[in-house]
């Protein structure tokens, strides 16, 4: 660890940062149980402490990821501890051990660029069985798994699969091949081939407020491959793309079911029992909010479903206050800029970075203007803030990939050894 003392500031800060919303919790909540509060701050303060001392194992560049992550995870355990009355939320408190775990399996695995390169065919693979498995095991047209204690969304996962797959290709960009006059590249063909069957099979399972964070991510990729040496994209090519993805917007909105139609042209307000319900009472929450909030668990908005993933951030304007709010979001924009304070030291995870930040910046903008009647309510969650299991764990899979390409591993050069010459032991040779 190159500076210690950061790392101690870093340490207080977060625990501060804890203390001081626990602080608030005590003080401002609603019929606070002392037996309730104990065990919050004893989960909340212990975890931030168990996980300094872990974090001390790995020898890292940088912890800017790290601590950001604690963060924002352990404000998001407060959060949902206080919807509806003071108690540890158990099930959102184990979701983010899940996902600072997963954080450190994201990190491994795209730290060795050379490795995940070489088993790239291996994540297409991947991707094709989590298709498989959500069409043969989430029922019909569905996208959950239940397993009787918990429910699994195998499309989650698949974000951070498409992101690495993204990555994967980058350096075969200058592998062009000659098809009918076009200069192809088959990776590119295959990779959008992949993105077309994933938005398609989120199509067919009615998530459609999925479907932009998918697109995003292959956007993403896709401008840093235009953006690679010697790729030499034509404009043809660019306008090419850019007239099919509006031709399949389209298409999408033209076969889109009723209640998709509805919610884009829909009136919350001629509608408040219906299809704009939980759009009305969000922004009535957040009207009475205000500034500084209701006080936790002082809200009704906890009585709205989905009020604790879907509308989360109305929810906690409401008993937090438009400032916490926006601080949080602007702690999770952090996280996804974290690339720009600490710059990836290769093409492979630049591409990587600009795909995980694409989706946590795609699906935070879908759910707060979602929840604030901007555009169509999706439903999608905020990334590390909202309940949700298999959200949390691939949210920490790219966070920690972000960590990864601030840390990555390099190959070192083998000095040459100087050949021994052939000691001669006779005389002239014949």
């Amino acid at each position: 660890m190159s500076n210690p003392f950061s790392y101690i500031f870093s340490c207080l800060f977060v625990l501060i940062a804890h203390a001081g919303m626990l602080v608030n919790v005590f003080f401002n909540g609603k019929e606070v149980d002392t037996k309730e509060f104990v065990i919050l701050c004893a989960a909340v303060l212990g975890l931030d402490i168990i996980y300094y001392f872990v974090m001390l194992f790995y020898k890292q560049h940088t912890y800017t990821v790290d601590f950001m992550l604690l963060l924002v995870l352990n404000m998001s355990v407060i959060f949902q501890s206080c919807f509806g009355g003071v108690h540890l939320s158990m099930k959102h408190y184990i979701t983010c051990i899940v996902s600072l775990i997963a954080s450190r399996v994201g990190y491994h695995l795209v730290r060795d660029h050379r490795w995940i390169q070489s088993k790239k065919k291996y994540v297409w693979v991947c991707i094709g069985i989590m298709m498989g498995v959500i069409v043969l095991f989430t029922g019909s047209r569905s996208m959950w798994i239940d397993l009787g204690f918990m429910t699994i969304q195998p499309s989650e996962f698949i974000k951070p699969l498409l992101v690495i797959a993204c990555a994967t290709s980058i350096t075969e960009q200058q592998n062009k091949h000659k098809f009918l006059q076009f200069n192809i590249v088959w990776e590119n063909i295959i990779l959008f081939g992949i993105t077309a069957a994933v938005c398609l099979l989120q199509w067919w399972c009615r998530d459609l407020g999925s479907i932009p964070t998918f697109a995003a991510i292959y956007a993403a990729g896709f401008l840093l491959r235009i953006c690679y040496p010697k790729a030499k994209f034509s404009n043809k090519t660019l306008i090419g793309a850019g007239v099919a993805v509006l031709i399949a917007a389209g298409i999408g909105i033209y076969l889109a079911p009723d209640y998709v139609r509805a919610r884009l042209f829909v009136n919350i307000w001629d509608d408040t029992t219906g299809n704009g319900y939980q759009q009305s009472q969000a922004l009535i929450a957040i009207a009475e909010g205000g500034w500084l909030g209701k006080g936790p668990s002082n809200g009704f908005l906890h009585e709205v479903f989905a009020y604790e993933s879907d509308i989360v951030f109305a929810t906690i304007c409401e008993e937090w206050g438009l400032v916490i709010a926006l601080m949080t979001v602007v702690v999770i924009l952090l996280i996804a800029a974290s690339p720009l304070i600490n710059p990836p030291l290769s093409y492979f995870h630049g591409t990587l970075c600009a795909g995980v930040c694409a989706a946590f910046t795609v699906q935070m903008a879908l759910n707060i203007f979602g929840s604030c009647n901007l555009i169509p309510f999706t439903g999608v969650t905020i990334p590390f803030i909202s309940m949700g299991g298999s959200s949390m764990a691939t949210s920490g899979i790219m966070a920690g990939m972000l960590t990864a390409a601030q840390n990555p591993v390099f190959a070192k050069m083998k000095s040459a050894k100087p050949k021994k010459q052939k000691k001669v032991t006779g005389g002239q040779p014949a």
